[in-house]
């Protein structure tokens, strides 16, 4: 079991880049939705960076991510499984279950915006990019915390989180109407 931290580190920084990729993968999304709507040839010059960008991004960097990290978690898992005895772990992997749904999705975007589809507004990616942040935030609250009365403040932190990325969102857009370069 001496190499359990090796494992736990090794699942941690995929984590990490997983988390990355899903970050700013939706980000290039709202430009090359955005780049959709300029003149030609800007919009092709632009269309064909950002497919370049976002391919190398979730091919070389996104899935492998979440493969690696999908599996250590299971050798975690193995290792101890008496975790799958504790509470906080069954919400944490209904959590996770639900990153990689949010994962899924996003590769389902990513292949229409490779093939010039756009089905969504860059308003809609901008809300889309923030799904990935607040099951991030729920998961290290419940990981750190675990005991009941402080995961139930965690969730509250949680929900105000939400509230000012939508709150954010809402102003940005403001912004951006009254001053279209910014």
């Amino acid at each position: 079991m001496e190499y359990y931290q090796y494992i736990k580190a090794l699942h941690l920084i995929f984590v990490i880049t997983w988390f990355a990729g899903l970050f700013y993968i939706p980000r290039l999304f709202v430009y090359h939705i955005e780049a959709n709507n300029k003149p030609s040839p800007d919009k092709e010059i632009l269309a064909e960076q950002l497919k370049l960008m976002t391919k190398r991004l979730w091919v070389i960097i996104t899935w492998p991510s979440a493969i690696l990290t999908t599996i250590f978690a299971v050798w975690l898992l193995v290792l101890m499984p008496n975790l799958l005895n504790e509470n906080w772990m069954i919400v944490k992997l209904v959590l996770v279950v639900l990153l990689i749904l949010y994962h899924l999705k996003t590769h389902q975007i990513f292949k229409q915006l490779q093939r010039d589809d756009v089905k969504y507004t860059s308003n809609f990616m901008r809300i889309w990019n923030e799904g990935s942040t607040i099951i991030l935030f729920s998961v290290v609250f419940l990981v750190i915390l675990r005991n009941g009365i402080d995961w139930i403040f965690g969730v509250i932190g949680i929900f105000v989180l939400v509230l000012l990325l939508i709150l954010g969102i809402k102003l940005y857009k403001r912004i951006r109407e009254k001053n279209p370069k910014a």
